[in-house]
C-alpha cells in the first residue's frame, strides 16, 4: 500500500523555486510561515489513534528541522501527494467505521482527510524525511468546516499537501483558514496558528 508508484506529470520546478526565492527577496519572508500561537488541544482522534498505533506516535522533544526544497524535494513532495489522492477513495469516517470521527492509516484504500494525511505523512517519513518538518495540520477550509492538510516546513516556506488539491501549494494560497497543527519539536504537542475564532475540534467533513 505505500509503495509509490508511477511518476506523476512533470512540473516547471526550475521556475516554481526561482520564483519562490524572487518572493522572499521582495520582502516577503513574513508571508513564508504561519504565526504560531500557544499550546492546543490535539484534534479529536489522535489521542486514541496514537493509543493504536504507538509507533507512528512517539513522544519526546527533538530539535525542529526544515527541508531544503531542491528539485528533488519538490518532485517527491507532488508525486506522493498525487499518488496518494489518486489511490485513496474517500469515505466519511461514518461510512467507514460507524463513528463520527475515527484516525486510520487507509491501508484497505478509503479515508477522509486526515487518514490521507497520515498516509503522506508515513510515506515520507520512511523515504527518510524528517518527522519535524512533516506537521499535521487542521484548517477550515472554504466553505468553513473542519479539514486536515499536511504542512511541509523548508527552507522557502510552507507548502500544503492536500487531498481536495493535486497540487502542492503554498499555505497562503489555499484559501484555507489555519487553526492548529503539530508543534515542531513534539509531535504529540499542538499549537494554535494565531486565529482567535473557536478552533475546529474535528477534522473532517462530508467531502473530505
Amino acid at each position: 500500500m505505500f509503495k509509490l508508484r508511477g511518476q506523476g506529470k512533470g512540473l516547471a520546478v526550475v521556475a516554481i523555486l526561482m520564483g519562490m526565492a524572487a518572493s522572499a527577496r521582495a520582502g516577503d519572508e513574513r508571508m513564508l510561515y504561519a504565526s504560531l500561537g500557544d499550546t492546543a488541544r490535539a484534534p479529536i482522534g489522535w489521542i486514541e489513534f496514537c493509543a493504536d498505533n504507538a509507533s507512528e506516535c512517539r513522544g519526546g522533544t527533538s530539535e525542529p528541522r526544515d527541508i531544503v526544497l531542491s528539485q528533488t524535494a519538490w518532485r517527491d513532495l507532488v508525486k506522493v501527494n498525487r499518488w496518494v489522492n489518486e489511490t485513496v477513495k474517500p469515505m466519511t469516517d461514518m461510512e467507514h467505521w460507524g463513528v463520527i470521527e475515527k484516525w486510520s492509516l487507509p491501508t484497505d484504500g478509503y479515508g477522509d482527510c486526515e487518514d490521507y494525511v497520515l498516509l503522506k505523512r508515513k510515506m515520507l517519513i520512511d523515504a527518510g524525511w524528517p518527522r519535524e518538518a512533516l506537521l499535521i495540520t487542521v484548517v477550515r477550509d472554504k466553505k468553513g468546516e473542519g479539514h486536515a492538510v499536511l504542512t511541509v516546513k523548508t527552507d522557502k516556506g510552507e507548502f500544503i499537501l492536500d487531498n481536495q488539491n493535486e497540487n502542492v501549494v503554498a499555505w497562503t494560497e489555499t484559501g484555507y483558514r489555519f487553526v492548529k497543527r503539530q508543534s515542531q519539536s513534539d509531535q504529540n504537542v499542538w499549537v494554535s496558528l494565531g486565529d482567535g475564532r473557536p478552533a475546529v475540534s474535528t477534522a473532517s467533513a462530508k467531502e473530505h
